[in-house]
C-alpha cells in the first residue's frame, strides 16, 4: 500500500458484496475508511428490518474492524481508529412500502442513502430498465420532502431518466449518483449521459464511479480501464464532484446477480447480461486490492490533489453537507 493510500480517507459509495469477516477483512486490509453498504434491495419492510438487525450485529461483532457511521464525524473517527465505517443504505426505497412516516424510524437506525428505485417501477417512479419512464410519482415527491428533511441521501443511480430529472429537480438538497459509468464509452441503460452527469453536478449533486465491469468494457476491463473511464466523468463534471462508488459484489454467486436482475426479485429477467456472475477488474480483483486503485491514478499522472479528492476526500466534504441537519 502506497503512502498516499495509507494517508487518505477512502469512501466507497457503494459496496454490495457478500458480508462476512472475510470480506469485512478485505475492506480493512485496502484501506477503505468507509463504505456505503447495502442493507435493501427488493426488500419490504420485515425483511429490511431484519437485514439491519443483521449488520448490526456484524458491526458489534467485528468491531475490532468495524464502526456504523452515523455522521460525517464517525468517517473521520474510523480513520483516527483505523476501522472501516460502515454507512447503511439502500438500493430500493421499498423498504419503506407505502409509509413515508417510517423513514423517521430507519433514519434514527442509521440509514443514511435511500436509492428511489431500483431497475424497474415502484410507488416512488420508474427504473432504468423501465419500458416506460413515467417520472416521479406525487408519493415520490412526498418521499423526497422527507428524505430531505431527514437529511438522508437521495440516490438515482438505477433511476429511469425522467424520475431522474423530476427528482433533481423536486429535491431540496443535492443527490447522487452513488455508482454509475459513462454512457458515452459503453451505450448500458444504467449508465449515465454526458447530459445527464452535468445536470446532477449543476445542482450540488455528485458522481460515484462505479467499477463494475459490465458497465466499462465487459469481462476484460482492467483497473486502468477504470481510470480511462474516471477520467472522462471527470472531464465532463470536474474532479470536485467526483468520487468512487465500485458497486462491488465480492464473493455474491450467480444466484445473487439473477435475482437482482429480475423485476422485484422474483418477476421476469429485465436486466441483460454477458455473463451470469461478472468478474471484478483485471487489478483489483478483491476489496483488499483497493489500492490498487490508487496506484492506477498515479500511474495516469494524476496529482496527489486529485487522487485525494477523488479517493475519498470528495465524498467526505458531499456527505458533511448532505447529512446536515
Amino acid at each position: 500500500m502506497s503512502d498516499l493510500h495509507r494517508q487518505a480517507i477512502v469512501i466507497d459509495g457503494l459496496v454490495i458484496s457478500k458480508w462476512s469477516r472475510e470480506v469485512f477483512e478485505d475492506m480493512h486490509r485496502g484501506g477503505i475508511t468507509a463504505a456505503n453498504c447495502t442493507c435493501c434491495v427488493w426488500d419490504g419492510f420485515v425483511s429490511t428490518m431484519h437485514n439491519i438487525a443483521q449488520f448490526k450485529r456484524w458491526i458489534d461483532e467485528n468491531d475490532d474492524i468495524l464502526l456504523q457511521v452515523f455522521d460525517a464525524e464517525d468517517i473521520e473517527r474510523a480513520k483516527a481508529e483505523n476501522k472501516v465505517g460502515i454507512i447503511l443504505g439502500w438500493q430500493n426505497a421499498s423498504g419503506i412500502e407505502d409509509r413515508i412516516d417510517s423513514l423517521r424510524l430507519f433514519r434514527d437506525l442509521g440509514i443514511r442513502v435511500i436509492q428511489l428505485t431500483y431497475q424497474t417501477q415502484n410507488l416512488v417512479g420508474s427504473g432504468c430498465w423501465e419500458s416506460t419512464d413515467l417520472g416521479l410519482s406525487d408519493y415520490g415527491r412526498d418521499v423526497i420532502d422527507e428524505l430531505n428533511r431527514l437529511g438522508i441521501l437521495i440516490d438515482l443511480s438505477h433511476v429511469g431518466s425522467q424520475t431522474t430529472r423530476d427528482a433533481i429537480e423536486h429535491s431540496k438538497r443535492p443527490v447522487a449518483y452513488t455508482h454509475c459509468c459513462p454512457r458515452a464509452l459503453r451505450d448500458h441503460p444504467r449508465n449515465k449521459t454526458d447530459e445527464e452527469l452535468r445536470e446532477i453536478t449543476d445542482t450540488g449533486g455528485f458522481v460515484g464511479f462505479a467499477t463494475f465491469t459490465p458497465f466499462i468494457k465487459g469481462d476484460e476491463t482492467t483497473v486502468d480501464d477504470c481510470i480511462m473511464a474516471l477520467e472522462h466523468v471527470i472531464n465532463v463534471v470536474g474532479e470536485d464532484s467526483v468520487g468512487i462508488g465500485t458497486d462491488f459484489c465480492q464473493d455474491q454467486g450467480a444466484a445473487f446477480f439473477r435475482r437482482n436482475a429480475m423485476d422485484k426479485g422474483v418477476g421476469r429477467l429485465v436486466v441483460k447480461r454477458e455473463n451470469d456472475c461478472p468478474p471484478p477488474p483485471k487489478g483489483f480483483e478483491r476489496l483488499s486490492d483497493y489500492p490498487n486503485l490508487t496506484t492506477a491514478m498515479e500511474r495516469a499522472g494524476w496529482p496527489d490533489q486529485r487522487i485525494f479528492k477523488v479517493i475519498g476526500g470528495n465524498w467526505l466534504r458531499f456527505l458533511k453537507e448532505s447529512w446536515a441537519a
